[in-house]
């Protein structure tokens, strides 16, 4: 993959992710929603739509994640060193590029770092 290519990836699924997390805030149930289920509801549905908001929370925290993943990967693409290791300033290989354009690591970088953070 070349540069130009994932500068429009990247991009492309930044603004995807944006939507998605504004998505999901316009459509969290309103402070005094959450309070009137939790008096005027059976604890079983109250626990529900609690369940159900923070899956929403949590797309949106995975959704932000990624979106200073994507915006590191763009810094590294207006400075020259996208697609080389942050570690080592190898080359990331191409396969590794095409399918995750916001890779930082090498192979061998990412699979160390994995296994230090179990």
């Amino acid at each position: 993959m070349d540069a130009e290519e994932a500068r429009r990836e990247l991009t492309e699924e930044r603004r995807r992710l944006t939507e998605l997390g504004e998505w999901s805030q316009e459509h969290r149930p309103a402070p005094s929603v959450q309070q009137e289920g939790a008096m005027g509801q059976h604890s079983a549905d109250y626990g529900s739509e609690v369940e159900e908001s923070m899956e929403r929370q949590g797309l949106t925290d995975e959704a932000r994640r990624q979106v200073a993943e994507i915006d590191d990967a763009l810094t590294r693409l207006d400075h020259g060193t996208w697609g080389r290791c942050v570690v080592c300033g190898r080359d990331i290989d191409d396969d590794r590029l095409d399918a995750r354009p916001q890779a930082d690591r090498c192979r061998e970088h990412q699979e160390e770092l994995e296994r230090s953070s179990r």
